[in-house]
């Protein structure tokens, strides 16, 4: 869920222009503070290193956190406070640097790998159930961030209007395009159906393209010596630590290749929404059911998270509408005022949760490996 919304947040900060009048307010003060927290962290952990261990130790590292710590927040809040006082209901932040949307898809893989790498060298020793706990409560950290800072994200006021890639465009500019409405007519549809299904299939093209050159990369390395090392990590990390691999670097490794792939399609997501919410951020869509996709395709294959994702998203937008109609069909024969038709009709929102409950279920009993299993 962090690093999907790390790359959500690339997509502003590449694509959308910068907003003059903020920088002019507080940028430099912005990054100076940035700077100055961590120089105050650099400094911390050398002088961790260096001191000698005991009582000097322990007050040189806490002085000079607390030192740096005012200094900060002396250059830094002063500076947030000008830039969100510029234009608050349509800007107040610092905006992006206006590049091309599409370069923010790499950029939010490599957000995320870089956060994954300071999380990792802090959180893999954790044995996994506490691993699982200290990456969620990450996540929510991150998820914060992007909701309170607003000099940096808009937080929960939201930033809309995000730019397309040139392959999708715009729905009005076609609409307002005489060649454009005379093929749409010419196919028998009319120009808003025409546009919306360009601007969708464009899409469809250009996350297709994204997503074989990741599959193909993926099969790849499952069946290198690379990927046979990693399957025998994942089988017996014992046994691959006594043929003398270093297991915890290859978790780094691989913890980070994992979540630069998030990043990537959390920008992707955000360009194809046009909009980041950081509110929308939940745990319930961006981990548990992520996880569903895999165990319902098989974990271990890589066509099996690509069907498990298709599959399980498919049936997360379906089935609320799928639900109202079964609801109702249930309570055709009902009286309007009866109190059982209407808890049945209120309940039609849940059937979401009941559905994927199920399908986890009926998927780990009767085929526990997965639709594709692993092979």
């Amino acid at each position: 869920m962090g690093f999907v919304a790390l790359g959500g947040l690339a997509t502003v900060l590449i694509s959308v222009k910068p907003v003059n009048e903020a920088w002019s307010a507080g940028g430099v003060g912005v990054l100076l503070g940035l700077a100055l927290g961590a120089a105050t962290i650099v400094a911390a952990i050398l002088a961790y290193a260096r001191l000698p261990q005991g009582r000097i130790r322990g007050l040189g590292v806490a002085a000079i956190i607390v030192v740096g710590f005012f200094l900060f927040r002396s250059v830094f809040d002063p500076s947030v406070e000008a830039i969100e006082a510029v234009n608050p209901a349509n800007a107040g932040y610092l905006g992006g640097l206006d590049l091309p949307v599409v370069l923010a898809w790499p950029v939010g893989g490599l957000f995320a790998a870089g956060a994954a790498w300071v999380i990792g060298k802090t959180a893999l020793g954790l044995r996994s159930d506490y691993l699982a706990i200290a990456t969620l409560g990450i996540s929510e950290i991150i998820i914060a961030i992007l909701k309170n800072e607003d000099w940096l994200s808009r937080g929960v006021k939201n930033v809309s209007g995000l730019p397309r890639p040139s392959l999708a465009g715009y729905e009005i500019d076609m609409q307002n395009d005489p060649t454009f409405v005379e093929r749409a007519i010419n196919l028998g549809l009319d120009p808003v159906t025409a546009s919306t299904l360009w601007v969708k299939g464009a899409y469809a093209i250009l996350f297709t393209i994204v997503l074989l050159i990741l599959f193909w990369m993926a099969q790849m390395a499952l069946k290198s010596p690379w990927g046979r090392m990693m399957r025998a990590i994942r089988d017996n990390e014992v046994a691959a630590e006594a043929m003398g691999k270093d297991v915890t670097a290859r978790h780094l490794q691989v913890f980070v290749l994992g979540s630069a792939i998030c990043g990537m399609a959390g920008a992707m997501m955000v360009t194809l929404d046009g909009q980041l919410t950081p509110s929308s951020y939940q745990p319930l869509r961006f981990t548990f059911l992520i996880w569903v996709m895999v165990i319902v395709g098989g974990s271990g294959s890589n066509l099996g998270a690509v069907l498990g994702g298709i599959l399980i998203w498919w049936l997360w937008v379906m089935v609320e509408p799928l639900g109202l109609g079964l609801m109702q069909l249930i309570t055709y024969g009902m009286a309007d005022e009866s109190g059982l038709r209407k808890h049945l009709l209120d309940s039609s929102a849940h059937m979401r949760l009941l559905t994927m409950g199920l399908i986890l279920l009926l998927v780990l009993r009767f085929s526990p490996r997965g639709l594709i299993p692993e092979r």
